[in-house]
């Protein structure tokens, strides 16, 4: 977090509702679009938010109730936009996911959401837990 002041910040508690999702959604790509992040650099952004919630509540809150939340923190800047999204879970491990590139694997449902993650965001990191994912878009050189 910090790298320069951001233009928009802020921090949701939000349940498994698609309407809440996409306020989350709309607030971040509100920012975005406001500081002139290309039509690229929000659907980049806007897939992989949405595959780390997904994530959060498909796989973080499998066993949990439905009224559990997720926590999405974000700030958009001019350089950088920045993202966590952290659930109630046990977590897991990021390396034991298959590769769903690898032939073997290709018919495997689980890969997929953390491939889009990694292939479109600057920086993906979970923390030692497992529990919560910082996403990281930097803008590209003009």
């Amino acid at each position: 977090m910090g790298e320069s002041t951001p233009h928009e910040q802020g921090s949701m508690e939000i349940r498994r509702d698609r309407s809440q999702i996409e306020r989350v959604s709309d607030a971040i790509l509100t920012a975005a679009e406001d500081l002139n992040y290309s039509k690229a650099s929000r659907f980049a952004v806007r897939l992989a938010l949405e595959e780390a919630i997904t994530n959060a509540f498909h796989h973080g809150h499998r066993q949990l109730p439905d009224t559990e939340m997720i926590r999405v923190e974000f700030e958009v800047s001019s350089e950088r936009i920045w993202i966590a999204v952290e659930d109630r879970g046990p977590g897991f491990e990021p390396q034991d996911v298959p590769d769903p590139t690898i032939d073997e694997n290709l018919a495997l449902p689980s890969g997929r959401g953390l491939m889009l993650m990694r292939t479109y965001m600057s920086q993906v990191q979970y923390n030692e837990k497992g529990n919560r994912v910082e996403l990281v878009y930097r803008r590209p050189a003009s």
